[in-house]
């Protein structure tokens, strides 16, 4: 399973990635040529010496200890000249066509209790949906309850949803981050939407942002980890960029149901 390493920065979000596998992304960084580690996508668009500071950049951001990780200002402010492209419409990033104009009013619930800091709202529809937006992992797992290991996993996630519905956040970090850990190969964008809401509720708000772009990474157009975004860049003072998390999440809410209508007709 591989995982994306997305330094997001200024209005337009425009991205430097890096793809490795989650679990030994800093074996593989140390000694390795930059530019063997930068997505395919990205061939031909960094000099040498700008790739190898990104590939750094990751690797700070990988280190175990949050102390050792820098923060969101330090990588606003290391990524930012690295940039040398133009700016690329969000339309044209999604594939959305140049007319399509998102509105408030198309926010979902969950897009539109976030756009309030309606964090009460924000709990409530994080429990009521649960897992269902994980493509099944959950249930794959379900049939593999026999071995010990995916049996204290499941355990483990039991006790992190108990905790998170009773908002004892504290504990729900702990369980989330204990599950994590385990499931390097089967990893969950809800869980790491779970607990980008606990950090938010416990005034870890980097953590939160960090947490809600991993759930993007482990599903790509995924709206509730836009969302979370936005409550995170909101808590630290940006508001331009979570308005435009905002519109990006109801981007693809309105993506996901224009597919849905072409897949019942």
């Amino acid at each position: 399973m591989f995982h994306v390493a997305a330094l997001k920065f200024g209005r337009s979000r425009r991205k430097l990635l890096i793809s490795f596998p989650f679990f030994q992304a800093l074996d593989m960084i140390r000694g390795r040529n930059a530019l063997l580690l930068m997505d395919s996508s990205l061939e031909g668009q960094f000099e040498n010496e700008d790739a190898t500071k990104l590939v750094d950049l990751a690797s700070k951001c990988l280190q175990n200890e949050a102390k050792d990780r820098p923060d969101t200002k330090f990588l606003l402010s290391s990524v930012a000249p690295l940039q040398k492209q133009k700016e690329v419409a969000s339309h044209v990033l999604m594939g959305l066509p140049k007319n399509t104009v998102i509105l408030p009013t198309l926010l979902s619930p969950l897009g539109k209790a976030c756009s309030r800091m309606d964090l009460e709202a924000v709990h409530e529809i994080l429990l009521k949906t649960g897992y269902r937006d994980d493509e099944g992992k959950e249930n794959e797992l379900s049939f593999q309850e026999w071995t010990q290991p995916v049996q204290e996993m499941l355990n483990i996630k039991k006790l992190g949803d108990v905790a998170f519905r009773d908002k004892d956040f504290k504990n729900a970090i702990e369980c989330y981050s204990e599950l994590v850990v385990m499931m390097t190969t089967v990893p969950s964008a809800t869980v790491f939407a779970r607990r980008s809401f606990s950090y938010l509720m416990t005034e870890q708000v980097e953590l939160a942002l960090r947490d809600a772009m991993q759930a993007q990474a482990c599903i790509p157009e995924w709206p509730t980890a836009f969302y979370m975004q936005a409550l995170a860049l909101s808590k630290l003072g940006m508001e331009t960029d979570a308005n435009d998390m905002l519109n990006d999440g109801a981007a693809f809410d309105a993506k996901r149901q224009q597919q849905q209508s072409s897949w019942r007709c």
